[in-house]
C-alpha cells in the first residue's frame, strides 16, 4: 500500500434509540459521556438554609428619608438601642438613593426639580422581646420612614 490508499480507521459506531423514536447514531467517546451521565446518581438538593441557622429570626428595618444627616442620626439611634438589649445587628448598609425628578413648566422656561430619597438596612438577628419592645417605643424624628419585617 502506497501512503495515498492508506485506510483510516473510523470510530466504532452504535445506535440509541430515543424516546421520541429517533435513532441517534454516537461514537464510544460519547457513548461513554452519555453513560456516565446516565450511571451518575443524582445530587441532593442542599436546604436552603443550613442547619446552624434554621432557628434564626431575622428583624429587617429598611429606613427612608430626603435628607441624609436625619437618616444617619435615626438610624444611629436605632443601633444604639439594639445594642442595648443584646443584640446581634449587620448594618446599617446604605442602600442606592432613589432619584425622583420632576419637571415644572412656570412662563417662559422649564425648572427641573430633583428629590432624593437616602435609604439605610439593618438586620437584627435573633432579637428578644425587650429589644422589639424598645424599637416600637422608639421616637425618631419626622421625615423618617420606617418597614420592619421578620425574615
Amino acid at each position: 500500500m502506497t501512503t495515498s490508499e492508506t485506510k483510516t480507521k473510523k470510530p466504532a459506531r452504535s445506535v440509541i434509540h430515543s424516546v421520541t423514536g429517533k435513532s441517534k447514531i454516537l461514537t464510544k467517546k460519547k457513548e461513554a459521556k452519555k453513560v456516565k451521565k446516565i450511571v451518575s446518581p443524582k445530587k441532593e438538593k442542599k436546604p436552603a438554609r443550613p442547619s446552624g441557622e434554621e432557628d434564626k429570626v431575622v428583624l429587617r428595618i429598611r429606613v427612608r428619608a430626603y435628607e441624609s444627616k436625619i437618616l444617619d442620626s435615626s438610624v444611629k439611634q436605632i443601633i444604639d438601642t439594639a445594642m442595648r438589649y443584646d443584640a446581634e445587628i449587620v448594618g446599617p448598609v446604605p442602600l442606592p438613593t432613589e432619584i425622583k425628578k420632576y419637571t415644572v413648566n412656570r412662563a417662559s422656561f422649564k425648572k427641573k426639580k430633583k428629590i432624593r430619597v437616602h435609604k439605610r438596612l439593618i438586620d437584627i438577628i435573633n432579637p428578644n422581646a425587650k429589644t422589639v419592645e424598645a424599637l416600637t417605643n422608639l421616637s425618631l424624628p419626622s421625615g423618617v420612614d420606617i418597614d420592619v419585617k421578620m425574615l
